[in-house]
């Protein structure tokens, strides 16, 4: 048997094909066992003795599992993946600005993070249209965002007023103290 075995494999490397592929025929068993070349091998092939079993196919299309959008390209840094990068930065950018604002609720923008992820918007134009329009939401981010600012800017005057009056004090208060160990030092 073992010598059988060494005839499959002259005959896979002849024939070119797995050593599962082939068959030998029973009848002939003693012809293979006098084939020595690799001629021998074809000529037993042409006349029917060793013949090769067909490939086989996959007999089930199983599901795939694995998530293969823009987000999951790995290979080498292409113009989609670039734009896809550059879009969904910016949308997440401007989703984190609105929850940051109070304008939008935690579960609104993990919703609104996985519809950036499956690329249902296009800009952030798009983004700021869908939130406008949506009836659930109904909100008009960038007025409010502006609002926003706006009352922030204001309060943020006032408090620049009271911390300049405070700096000045303290800048006075240490100039003379750094004078009297100049003095010190001298003396």
């Amino acid at each position: 048997m073992a010598n059988l075995n060494k005839k499959k494999e002259l005959a896979a490397k002849t024939l070119k094909v797995g050593k599962n592929r082939l068959v030998f025929n029973q009848d002939n068993l003693a012809e293979i066992k006098e084939a020595i070349t690799r001629q021998d091998i074809k000529d037993l092939h042409a006349e029917g003795i060793i013949t090769i079993k067909p490939v086989k196919g996959r007999t089930k299309v199983t599901r795939r599992k694995t998530r293969r959008g823009p987000g999951k390209i790995k290979k080498t840094v292409n113009k989609r993946k670039q734009i896809y990068v550059k879009v969904t930065r910016k949308l997440r950018a401007y989703l984190s600005e609105l929850k940051k604002l109070g304008v939008i609720d935690r579960e609104l923008y993990i919703d609104l993070r996985k519809k950036i992820r499956m690329r249902v918007f296009r800009s952030k134009a798009h983004l700021k249209e869908y939130l406008e329009s949506n009836g659930d939401i109904g909100i008009k981010p960038h007025e409010l965002v502006q609002q926003i600012q706006k009352e922030r800017a204001g309060s943020n005057k006032k408090s620049e007023g009271d911390q300049g009056k405070k700096s000045k004090v303290k800048k006075e208060v240490k100039k003379p103290a750094k004078s009297t160990k100049l003095d010190k030092e001298k003396k």
